[in-house]
């Protein structure tokens, strides 16, 4: 029963990557397969399997009270325990009193999950998360806290679950990662390694696949710098999305992996026009249609020419991403909205289609199997979208989307074997109205949750603006007890408004010499969060600004991040609401 608990504190305790395999492995090893399958997922940082829909739903607040009722102390005497641990577990483990009872074992927390996850409103779910936390050591505590927060911070993630699994049953580390691939479920992945079962394992669709990512660069130079040939899209400014599509239903993922389908119901109408089951990768986008969209078949074996830039222009043109902002966790969208905010699914790669993943294949093959996936739409579909609109595949040379309609759009590629094409190719982006420019590997697979050097992109920030830090919060992970995370603000005439937050840019020395600054300087503990002299002016950079009521301001900056500490400025010389005003409207032209 102590098992479990006691192999996670030996895992966080140690820093080698092969000892904590074999810890694993040696576990999994010596309890029964029900208890390995449902451990594995806890060691994975989640109470349920990847491809379930299902979630406690029972927030951290709410955690926090029930640690302090327990505990017998008020919830602001827990500060100081978070402080010292920067983890809601460990400060459980901390406050927790020792209980006479045996505790609780894996397929008990494993069954108690499911209790709070069917149970209707927050209190039944707290008096469950109570009774639980209440009948646990403060060791099981710990981590039952640790996977309710989706937050284990024991150095283990899935990729190592998956080797000590290999391990464990004699199986090939690659074989175990592919099934689980195949079922986002690496308990069930277990299951089938204690039974020699991995080649029977098929796709499950409608759970969304690791996205691959991309590494940025500076200049065109370097982007040949890693392959000969590369295949250029736009970088598009709206929300990394994978759809998957079968039998005429759809589901659309964030990079997130949670399910977005709702907040743009007029994309499944279109997406269930495709002649076959399929997986697909691309990027929702606010879009301005043209009066009609064209027929742009853009494959990647095109070279730059004025030819295919009139195709990208027929397309459309992309719309700032605050447009896109309205439209994102609406699980209702009016009539108005599809209206004025209509969008497009700018598509680029195929993972899965007629019946087999296609992440192995290279880029080339992908994208010819792409092309010809989305120029056969099925017939038998009736593609009209909600209330009425109608959707399409780009390649329908018919499709005339606009007015609240909406289409699956093959992005369109260009072929670049020089710095020259790649820089004409950026200005022409940029003109656009879209970030910059994907530039990716010909011969490269899809590789899902990685970033490497076969996909690039390069971009140029907007702008920066100087602002006053106003509040500072404590960090997470290696920066527990370190100041980290700055809120900041500009001047609206002779007060400070905020307009944003940001956690990364500064080296350790200079958060640690920051920290102590702060700390010196708080107007305002308030556990979490500290409200400072606003003293401190940072230069920030940002991908863009959008209209946000999440701070006083009225704008919020996307991906925003700290260039350097603006020592030689006051606060008074920070920039001003104005400028941020003006950034804006550049942005929306």
């Amino acid at each position: 029963m102590q098992k479990f608990y006691e192999t996670c504190e030996a895992m966080a305790a140690s820093t080698k990557k092969r000892e904590k395999t074999l810890l694993l492995a040696d576990y999994f090893k010596s309890c029964s397969t029900n208890d390995a399958a449902v451990s594995a997922v806890f060691f994975s940082g989640r109470p349920f399997p990847a491809w379930e829909e299902t979630t406690l739903q029972i927030g951290g607040r709410a955690l926090w009270r029930i640690v302090a009722e327990l505990a017998g102390t008020e919830e602001g005497a827990l500060s100081e325990a978070y402080r010292k641990h920067g983890d809601l577990g460990a400060v459980a483990a901390e406050v927790l009193p020792k209980t006479t009872g045996q505790g609780v074992s894996v397929l008990d927390l494993g069954s108690t999950f499911r209790q709070i996850a069917s149970a209707r409103g927050p209190f039944a779910k707290s008096a469950i998360v109570r009774d639980l936390l209440a009948r646990a050591t403060p060791l099981q505590a710990k981590y039952i806290v640790k996977i309710m927060t989706g937050d284990l911070r024991i150095g283990l993630k899935e990729s190592l679950v998956e080797e000590a699994i290999a391990k464990a049953y004699g199986a090939k580390v690659a074989d175990v990662q592919r099934v689980n691939m195949l079922l986002g479920d690496v308990g069930e992945t277990l299951r089938l390694a204690a039974e020699s079962r991995l080649g029977e394992a098929r796709m499950r669709l409608f759970h969304p696949l690791g996205f691959m990512l991309a590494s940025p660069i500076e200049s065109p130079e370097e982007g040949l710098g890693y392959f000969s040939e590369a295949a250029v899209e736009d970088k598009y400014d709206g929300i990394r999305a994978q759809a998957h599509v079968s039998d005429g239903e759809v589901k659309i993922f964030s990079r997130t992996r949670d399910e977005i389908t709702e907040s743009f119901p007029e994309l499944p109408p279109a997406l269930a026009a495709l002649p076959q089951d399929s997986i697909l990768d691309g990027e929702i986008v606010a879009w301005e249609y043209p009066a009609q969209l064209e027929a742009a078949k853009t494959v990647v074996d095109e070279p730059v020419s004025e030819e295919g830039e009139t195709k990208a222009k027929n397309l459309g043109s992309a719309r700032p991403f605050s447009v896109l902002q309205q439209r994102l966790g609406r699980k209702k969208v009016s009539e108005r909205m599809l209206r004025e905010n209509p969008v497009a699914y700018l598509v680029f790669d195929v993972l899965y289609a007629s019946g087999e993943l296609m992440i192995e294949r290279s880029l080339q093959e992908r994208s010819q199997i792409l092309d010809s996936l989305l120029s056969t739409p099925r017939k038998d579909i009736h593609h009209r979208g909600p209330r009425g609109t109608q959707s399409s595949l780009a390649f329908d040379s018919d499709a005339q989307p606009g007015r609240g309609e909406a289409a699956v759009i093959r992005a369109p590629a260009f072929r670049a074997s020089s710095p020259e094409e790649l820089e004409q190719l950026f200005v022409a982006a940029r003109a656009r109205g879209n970030e910059g420019l994907m530039i990716k590997d010909l011969a490269s697979l899809y590789t899902p949750g990685k970033r490497g050097k076969s996909w690039l992109k390069m971009k140029r920030q907007l702008a920066t603006l100087d602002v006053v830090v106003t509040a500072v919060e404590y960090g997470h992970g290696k920066r527990i007890g370190v100041l980290s995370d700055y809120t900041f603000a500009v001047w609206d005439r002779d007060r400070l408004v905020n307009i944003g937050k940001a956690y990364s840019g500064l080296t350790d020395a200079e958060i640690a010499e920051m920290t102590k600054w702060f700390l010196e300087h708080t107007i305002d503990d308030q556990g979490f969060l500290r409200v400072v002299e606003p003293k401190i002016v940072l230069e920030v950079a940002f991908n863009n600004m959008m209209r946000s009521d999440r701070h006083e301001s009225g704008y919020a900056l996307r991906f925003p991040r700290i260039v350097r500490l603006r020592q030689d400025k006051s606060a008074e010389d920070a920039d001003t609401i104005e400028m941020a005003r003006k950034i804006y409207e550049v942005q929306s032209k």
